[in-house]
């Protein structure tokens, strides 16, 4: 999670492809250039170690966007895709 947050920071969208899940990819990352990623809290994680398949992280990521604050609140699943974990869906979304 604390990489593919980074990448969005830096606007890496290949590395962004890469560790999404291919049957939820989209086939391309935009990136609002307002938007300017400030901090993230990783609030809770579940399984994911390596003896699990799957595995959820809850976080909050702040962002600034045309000057104002904001945060995106999302609970994100990963599972085991190959051998690597990779993004497959959010769970939820605030």
């Amino acid at each position: 999670m604390r990489s593919r947050y980074a990448a969005f920071v830096v606007r890496d969208a290949g590395y962004l492809l890469r560790t999404w899940h291919p049957e939820t990819r989209p086939p391309a990352v935009d990136f609002d250039p307002a938007t300017r990623w400030t901090g993230l809290d990783i609030l809770e994680t579940t399984e994911g170690s390596a003896f699990h398949t799957t595995g959820t992280v809850t976080f909050r990521a702040r962002y600034t966007d045309g000057g104002g604050p904001g945060s995106l609140h999302e609970k994100s699943r990963f599972v085991r895709h190959e051998g690597a974990w990779v993004y497959e869906e959010a769970v939820f979304a605030e």
